[in-house]
C-alpha cells in the first residue's frame, strides 16, 4: 500500500479510495439500509413487520439488506427455538448510534420533498 493510501486509512479519510470507512458509508447510504434501521428504532421487529413497513421492497432485497446490516454489526438477528422458528431483528449499539443521524436525514428529505 502506498504511503498516501496508508495515511488516508490511518485518518479514516472517507474521501480516499482505500479508506475502510467507505464500506460503511456505502451501506448506510443505501435507501433500504437507512429505512430498515429506521423501522428498528422503536424495538425488535420480525421480517414480515419490517417488510410491511418498507413498502416496495422485495423479500430478496430485504433479506440481503438485513444480512449486510448484520454483517456490519448494525443489527442483531435473534432466532427463537420455537416451531415454527421465530426470528427478530434489533439494533445493536452501533446501529443505535447510526439511527439518529439517519433519522435526521430521513426527516430532512421528507421536509425538502414536501416543501417543493
Amino acid at each position: 500500500m502506498s504511503t498516501v493510501a496508508s495515511d488516508a486509512c490511518d485518518r479514516n479519510d472517507v474521501y480516499a479510495a482505500a479508506c475502510p470507512c467507505r464500506e460503511m458509508l456505502d451501506l448506510l447510504a443505501n435507501k433500504w439500509s437507512a429505512l430498515a434501521i429506521g423501522t428498528l428504532e422503536d424495538g425488535p421487529r420480525r421480517f414480515g413487520e419490517i417488510r410491511r413497513e418498507l413498502q416496495g421492497v422485495s423479500p430478496k432485497v430485504l433479506s440481503a439488506t438485513l444480512k449486510r446490516l448484520e454483517d456490519a454489526d448494525l443489527i442483531d438477528r435473534k432466532v427463537f427455538a420455537e416451531v415454527p422458528a421465530r426470528v427478530e431483528y434489533s439494533l445493536t449499539p452501533l446501529g443505535h448510534s447510526a439511527a439518529a443521524p439517519l433519522a435526521h436525514l430521513r426527516n430532512w428529505v421528507n421536509e425538502s420533498v414536501t416543501a417543493h
